[in-house]
C-alpha cells in the first residue's frame, strides 16, 4: 500500500523546483462523495504534482482508490509521539501504515484552536520524518499581526523550531505559508504580499542550506487566482482548502 517515497527535488522550468497542489479536506467527506471524488481525481495527470490530505477515517479509502495514480495521499495532523497512553492521537508509523506520503503540521487550525505551539509542530516533524513522512509545516500570520507590520517577524519565529532540526531533515520537508486572515475568508494576498512572505521564508532557509524546498501558498486559492500566485518566483504551488473538495476547481488549480 505504501507509496514510492516523495521526493521535492524534481525539476521545472523556473527555480529548479516542481510544482506542487495539495488539496486539505479539512473535516469534510464521507464514503459516496469521496469515491465521487477520488475517481475523477485519479485519471488526473496535470502539469503539478497533486496529492490530497484527508480525514483520518478516510485514509483506506483514499489509499484504495488513488493506488497506482498518479495522485499521492496523506494526514491532516500526527502525534509527535510513535506509541503509547496517548488516547486520540494517531501516529506516525499509522500513517505510514496506510500509505500516506504527507502530513499537515502546525495548520493554523491546529495552532488555534488546539493550543498548538511553534515547538510542538517542530516536534511533530520530527515524528514524520522518521516514519518516511513528507510534513508540511504551516506557517501564518494573523491580521491583527499584519497590520501591526510583525508578519515576517511571526513567520521567523514559528520556524526557528523547525530550523534547529538542522538542514538534513528540513530539506525533507514542504513549507506552507497561510495567512490566517486569508484562510476560508474568500480574501487571498496579492501575489506580491505573498511573494514578500515567501522570499522571506527562502531566505530563512537558504540560511541553514535548505533554500531548494518547496514553498507553498494557502489561503483561498482557487483557480481564477492560482496563476498569478504561481508566477511569483518563490511561490511552488498551493496548500488548498475549500476548492480541493470539486475535483474539476482543483484540477483547474493543478493545470
Amino acid at each position: 500500500m505504501n507509496q514510492t517515497n516523495v521526493n521535492q527535488t524534481a525539476t521545472n522550468a523556473t527555480g529548479g523546483r516542481t510544482r506542487l497542489v495539495i488539496g486539505n479536506w479539512k473535516m469534510h467527506g464521507n464514503l459516496a462523495d469521496n469515491a465521487a471524488l477520488l475517481a475523477a481525481l485519479r485519471p488526473a495527470n496535470p502539469a503539478a504534482r497533486i496529492a490530497v490530505c484527508v480525514p483520518f477515517p478516510y485514509l483506506a479509502q483514499a489509499a484504495q482508490a488513488l493506488a497506482g495514480s498518479t495522485v499521492t495521499w496523506g494526514a491532516q495532523d500526527v502525534s509527535a509521539h510513535s506509541h503509547g497512553a496517548y488516547t486520540g492521537e494517531v501516529s506516525a508509523p499509522m500513517l505510514k501504515d496506510f500509505g500516506c506520503a504527507w502530513v499537515l503540521v502546525g495548520h493554523s487550525e491546529r495552532r488555534s484552536m488546539h493550543g498548538e505551539s511553534d515547538q510542538l509542530v517542530a516536534d511533530k516533524a520530527k515524528a514524520a520524518l522518521a516514519a518516511g513522512l513528507t510534513p508540511v509545516v504551516c506557517v501564518g500570520e494573523s491580521l491583527a499581526e499584519r497590520d501591526a507590520g510583525q508578519a515576517i517577524a511571526v513567520i521567523q519565529r514559528q520556524l526557528a523550531p523547525v530550523l534547529a532540526l538542522g538542514a538534513q531533515s528540513v530539506c525533507q520537508m514542504v513549507i506552507a505559508y497561510e495567512p490566517v486572515w486569508a484562510i476560508g475568508t474568500g480574501r487571498t494576498a496579492t501575489p506580491e504580499q505573498a511573494q514578500e512572505v515567501h522570499a522571506a521564508i527562502r531566505a530563512a532557509l537558504d540560511g541553514i542550506g535548505a533554500g531548494g524546498i518547496q514553498i507553498l501558498y494557502g489561503g483561498s486559492v482557487k483557480a481564477a487566482n492560482a496563476a498569478s500566485l504561481f508566477s511569483m518566483p518563490d511561490i511552488d504551488g498551493a496548500l488548498v482548502g475549500g476548492a480541493a473538495l470539486v475535483a474539476d476547481e482543483f484540477l483547474r488549480i493543478a493545470a
